[in-house]
């Protein structure tokens, strides 16, 4: 299986942003609307339970009072049976005798012994019961005749409650489905962004650098928009760089074996005098000499550009470090007059850092100043101590009297060949790559390293250090 396959299947796997967002949005509202259907059915009924049992017992109680006020208990009672008869009320009366009158069995059968004993008694009865399967609501009051009792089906009493209970369930119904159809949409317009960033990602990872896509939707989305169009543009420019950089280091490599490859067919072919043969012998030599340098700094930028290079702290004085450097560059400044001035601003400058990479570091510098400084400038090397924000720092800075950098070339100036070739004609040039060796160095012992404007009129380079707090 392919990783594109095994990436594929992992995607399906998790499934996409829309997808759960209308899950989870669908899940809520079913969850909702189940739990307030449930709720509204449940207060619903025992709402108009209590309500159609207190409307009965008023019923009973008019039904009772009425039968008490005429002039024969007997037919006054007899005659409000008719009277919920014609309500929709089944009735029965029982006498004091213990008769039961009624043209409704549902009725005989709610009037049980128990409940003419009780309203013989003198008692109410209140109830609700299950007559052959038939639920209903049983009131009973006592009359100067004996007494009655009225009995209502259950579903004749709750008949509008249940109409009721269906439209509330037919209306959380539609909510749901309105929500379905909302958080549908939402998900597509809050997924929409996301899917276009992914598409540009996917852009982005096959090779195209000109991917841009709107910022847009919630702070988070449009973070990560923001973010992938400087990936982007940040993508471009390092790309950038490395072909102007591969274009530079090709250039510069096809100039000495030119001349390499010219000479030694001259040579192979014999038709260099012998007289010639030493001069000819040295160019090629000096050529050899300058790509066998570039070589090298193209495998010092490899080396310093792995994970971790190799570094061995010790205890080093920077300004004994700085007279050895004195005792060698002094000499090399003067072979073509350019006076070279070391400058101990402390007595002493001990640190804890690799003294070879300090040196390598401190040499490109001067390597780079010299080529550019004219006769009679200064080159100077000084060794001083700050107090920065986190504590001390110690300080190694290299100055010339050269033609300087502008302000546009600081930013830029560790950068691999860029000085390089914005120069190359208009003044002396090396490989292209001490500088980006210098920055890489620096970063390597835990320092920093900056360019800047030297007030002996050329450019200053500065090497910080953090000076570790040790006797």
């Amino acid at each position: 299986m392919t990783a594109d396959a095994v990436t594929a299947g992992a995607a399906a796997s998790r499934g996409s942003l829309s997808r759960r967002i209308v899950l989870l949005a669908v899940g809520i509202a079913v969850l909702t609307a189940l739990l307030a259907g449930l709720l509204v059915v449940g207060l619903t009924r025992t709402s108009v339970d209590e309500s159609a049992r207190t409307t009965l017992a008023r019923i009973a109680d008019a039904a009772a009072e009425r039968a008490d006020s005429g002039a024969a208990a007997r037919v006054a009672q007899n005659r409000a049976v008719r009277t919920l008869g014609a309500l929709g009320i089944e009735s029965a009366s029982v006498g004091r005798g213990g008769a039961v009158t009624s043209t409704s069995p549902l009725a005989r059968d709610a009037l049980t012994p128990a409940r003419q004993r009780a309203l013989l008694a003198g008692r109410t009865v209140s109830a609700r019961d299950d007559l052959g399967g038939t639920l209903v609501l049983v009131e009973g009051r006592p009359t100067d005749a004996g007494g009655i009792v009225l009995v209502q089906r259950r579903s004749d009493a709750t008949a509008d409650s249940d109409r009721l209970v269906r439209r509330v369930l037919l209306a959380l119904l539609i909510t749901a489905a309105v929500a379905v159809v909302v958080s549908v949409a939402m998900a597509r317009r809050l997924s929409m962004p996301l899917r276009r960033t992914a598409d540009a990602a996917h852009a982005l990872a096959a090779g195209r650098r000109d991917v841009q896509v709107p910022v847009e939707g919630p702070d988070e989305v449009a973070e990560v928009a923001s973010a992938l169009n400087s990936l982007s543009g940040s993508l471009s420019r390092s790309e950038g760089r490395q072909r102007d950089f591969l274009l530079s280091v090709s250039h510069d490599l096809r100039t000495p074996l030119t001349g390499i490859s010219g000479y030694a067919e001259s040579l192979a072919s014999e038709v260099v005098p012998p007289e010639e043969t030493a001069r000819v012998g040295g160019v090629v030599l000096t050529e050899a000499k300058r790509l066998e340098r570039l070589v090298g700094d193209l495998l010092d930028l490899a080396r310093l550009g792995a994970d971790r290079p190799s570094v061995a702290p010790e205890r080093t004085d920077l300004v004994a470090l700085g007279r050895e450097v004195e005792s060698v560059w002094a000499r090399r400044c003067a072979a073509v007059g350019v006076p070279f001035a070391f400058v101990p601003a402390v007595a002493d400058a001990w640190t804890v850092t690799d003294p070879a990479r300090v040196r390598q570091l401190v040499d490109g510098l001067l390597e780079n100043a010299l080529r550019v400084t004219p006769a009679g400038r200064p080159v100077v090397v000084e060794v001083r101590r700050e107090i920065g924000p986190r504590g001390g720092v110690d300080v190694v800075e290299v100055r010339d009297g050269g033609p300087g950098l502008t302000d546009d070339d600081l930013a830029v100036a560790f950068e691999p060949s860029v000085l390089h070739e914005r120069y190359r004609g208009l003044r002396p040039v090396g490989t292209g790559l001490g500088l980006a060796i210098v920055g890489r160095l620096a970063e390597v012992l835990g320092g920093t390293v900056e360019a800047g404007h030297a007030a002996e009129g050329g450019a200053r380079f500065t090497l910080r250090l953090p000076h570790p707090h040790t006797p």
